[in-house]
């Protein structure tokens, strides 16, 4: 069984940075890792996934401001997010699922956590 909590989401003005961190339980180290985010109103978007192998990918829209990682010895998902902007406030959500990282935007992930919510004021 797969547990993810996420931690690091808070309040910060545009221009700043936030690091968002996914604490995982459980055997994922040939799985998908992914963030998404929702904000009220709007559809859930794929923002980052990373593959057992540690190669990242993005949703074009946010590569370079965005990075995603793992940290293999602590089980740690990551998203590194910089020049933030009031578009990027949602609730933030890591996902988990035991297969490769092809097609992870449309990928219907096994195990998700709560979230953590960033809002990026103006």
């Amino acid at each position: 069984q797969v547990q993810l909590v996420e931690s690091g989401g808070g309040s910060v003005q545009a221009g700043g940075s936030l690091t968002l961190a996914c604490a995982v339980s459980g055997d994922t180290s040939n799985y998908c890792m992914a963030w998404f985010r929702q904000a009220p109103g709007k559809k859930r978007e794929g923002v980052a996934a990373i593959d057992g192998e540690g190669i990242a990918h993005y949703e074009e829209s946010l590569k370079g401001r965005f990075a995603i990682s793992k940290d293999n010895a602590k089980n740690i998902l990551y998203l590194q997010m910089s020049s933030l902007k009031p578009e990027d406030s949602a609730m933030y959500v890591c996902a988990a699922d035991p297969s490769d990282v092809a097609a992870w935007v449309l990928k219907d992930f096994e195990y998700w956590g709560q979230g953590t919510q960033v809002t990026v004021s103006s």
